[in-house]
């Protein structure tokens, strides 16, 4: 006879954005009743738009000047958004709670020190001997701890050294894919007994400047002036990067109940494949990720979070997927979170689960992103909102968030 599986709660949410820092601002900008005014910054990576960072006051979460300074960015915003979890979850500062708290965290490649980067570059286009020169700033240039600050799990590392998070640690790579199977096999371990507390989550800078030159050459970003995602159809399509981290403390029910803590929401489910691309592949992709979830899936209006890259032609397929789920008896009320946030690769799916997760919680969903005609009005409370996530290159994912039968954090 087969156990009946863990509810996996969310009890804990950390959420920076250009849009700001932390739930509060978030929902005073989504939920405000009118169409939400993106933050973008068209100069500092032109002439792609990107939604820029915000500032933060990294002593709030990383106190110690020596590990600010041994981070990049990359991993500054990442530890910090970690800390807001923990904090939300009350958990931080609990010595108990963070030694049997397991992490998986999703990384990109890591970071580079640009300045570097570009004096070499510079300097090899008027060398009369660039090999030589070459090896002589490999040696002297690039010292052992820049290499180190490059590795893709030292996220994980500062979150450990800094949070004193000291249970098991993974770091899964591969842009937006690895934010969902950071999330997936959280999940699966709650569900199954295999772990009852677990810190899941990523980050993404988009004014990183070799990142916009690794997109570029990929044809894979949006030129010009801010468009909404559902209107790049119209046009060539492409990302429009955001800086932006999201950091969840997943639970099994049992034991949130245990320490007496309230929950955002209720993962229900995190399913995920991967195709070729061929025309029509990542649809039908889809469709089979539905079938996994179709018996829990409400008849009726239905709030949908889409991660939609803006490409093509995976835009148009992810839109006619999530407008025909109507042939199944839902009328889907979608919202395209890139039109509002941007595009943050590893986190994006950690961050539409914290805004499905603060939505359900206080009982509202968002007002429509844009007058595309994709988006329509949803009113009352939602007691589930599926979670639509395509990677710009490989991978298809849904994930169902329901209401937990219990009183919810809210924001007050």
């Amino acid at each position: 006879m087969s156990q009946s599986k863990s509810e996996v709660w969310v009890t804990g949410i950390g959420l920076v954005s250009s849009l700001g820092e932390g739930l509060e601002p978030h929902w005073a900008k989504l939920a405000s009743g009118s169409t939400p005014v993106p933050s973008v910054d068209s100069q500092c990576q032109a002439p792609y738009p990107v939604h820029p960072m915000v500032n933060i006051d990294l002593e709030k979460q990383i106190p110690k000047r020596s590990d600010q300074r041994q981070m990049g960015l990359w991993q500054q915003l990442g530890t910090y958004t970690a800390g807001l979890a923990l904090d939300d979850a009350g958990i931080a500062h609990n010595a108990d709670l963070l030694a049997a708290t397991n992490m998986i965290v999703a990384a990109g490649g890591g970071e580079r020190d640009l300045e570097v980067d570009t004096a070499i570059m510079e300097s090899l286009l008027t060398s009369a001997n660039p090999g030589p020169e070459l090896n002589a700033a490999l040696m002297s240039d690039l010292r052992p701890t820049l290499f180190l600050a490059q590795l893709s799990n030292l996220m994980a590392g500062n979150i450990s050294i800094v949070h004193g998070v000291t249970d098991s640690s993974r770091t899964f790579m591969g842009e937006e894919m690895a934010g969902v199977m950071a999330v997936e096999t959280a999940v699966a371990q709650i569900q199954h007994g295999q772990g009852e507390l677990f810190l899941v989550g990523g980050a993404y800078i988009a004014e990183r400047a070799d990142m916009t030159l690794l997109m570029a050459m990929g044809k894979a970003l949006h030129a010009g002036e801010h468009v909404p995602v559902w209107s790049r159809e119209q046009g060539d399509g492409g990302m429009i990067m955001g800086s932006a981290s999201a950091f969840l403390v997943l639970e099994s029910r049992e034991h949130a109940l245990a320490r007496g803590v309230k929950p955002y929401a209720r993962i229900d489910a995190v399913v995920s494949d991967r195709c070729n691309r061929q025309p029509g592949a990542a649809r039908e992709n889809a469709d089979g990720l539905l079938d996994r979830v179709a018996e829990q899936l409400p008849p009726g209006s239905l709030p949908v979070l889409s991660g939609c890259c803006g490409i093509l032609p995976q835009l148009t397929e992810e839109r006619e997927f999530l407008q025909n789920l109507s042939g199944r008896g839902i009328d889907p009320a979608i919202r395209g979170v890139t039109t509002v946030i941007g595009n943050s690769l590893e986190a994006q799916f950690p961050v539409n689960i914290a805004l499905a997760s603060m939505s359900i919680a206080n009982g509202a969903f968002f007002v429509p992103f844009d007058d595309s005609g994709v988006e329509a009005a949803y009113t009352g409370a939602p007691d589930h909102i599926l979670i639509s996530n395509w990677g710009h290159w490989r991978g298809e994912s849904l994930a169902l968030l329901g209401k937990p039968d219990v009183a919810l954090r809210g924001r007050d």
